[in-house]
């Protein structure tokens, strides 16, 4: 069983005239070019702890198969506003698994982007822990804006999000934004 005991968030925008090329060069730009990426679903695992990317890279070798949730979104259309998000929610219980939520978007700013992913991870993580198997979240589901933390029943939740945006390239180059949580077994 693989089962990561480390993740660290990152984000990077490319440009070039391939999109192949836009995407490597967004890799690059969030350090992790080097490592042969497995894209993964949408559970945080327990006992999982969140590091800084740069303690994170320490424990990767280039070449290595990591495993990563990431957004992508790309465009060659110029001044064409786009964005990419990963959102996390994690319990504060560690033996609980929690969610993360991938967003790709036109047309919305960072901030948009941003907040409407981390909301996105913390109601997929209120439906598993509250809401059964109906999808729905419970009424016990509330965010302390002043705090800054989801609060699902009497469960405090960690939410975060990783966001990439940038406007396509003016001379209509492509450009490709990307946000990942790169797990570390």
């Amino acid at each position: 069983m693989l089962l990561p005991k480390k993740a660290f968030t990152t984000k990077g925008v490319g440009v070039h005239k391939e999109k192949l090329t836009s995407f490597e060069l967004a890799l690059r730009d969030a350090g992790i070019a080097q490592f042969n990426l497995v894209r993964v679903s949408s559970i945080y695992p327990p006992y999982c702890k969140m590091v800084p990317k740069e303690a994170g890279l320490k424990y990767l070798s280039p070449g290595s198969i990591v495993h990563v949730v990431i957004a992508e979104s790309a465009t060659n259309e110029p001044n064409r506003l786009i964005a990419s998000s990963v959102g996390l929610a994690i319990p504060k219980n560690p033996a609980h698994h929690g969610y993360l939520s991938e967003h790709h978007s036109y047309g919305e700013t960072a901030k948009k982007a941003d907040d409407y992913c981390e909301d996105l991870a913390a109601e997929m993580l209120a439906t598993i822990l509250h809401g059964g198997s109906s999808g729905k979240p419970s009424p016990k589901i509330k965010y302390d804006k002043r705090k800054g933390e989801w609060r699902i029943s009497s469960e405090i939740v960690k939410t975060m999000a990783v966001t990439q945006s940038a406007e396509g390239n003016k001379h209509g180059y492509w450009t490709t934004v990307i946000a990942a949580c790169v797990f570390i077994m």
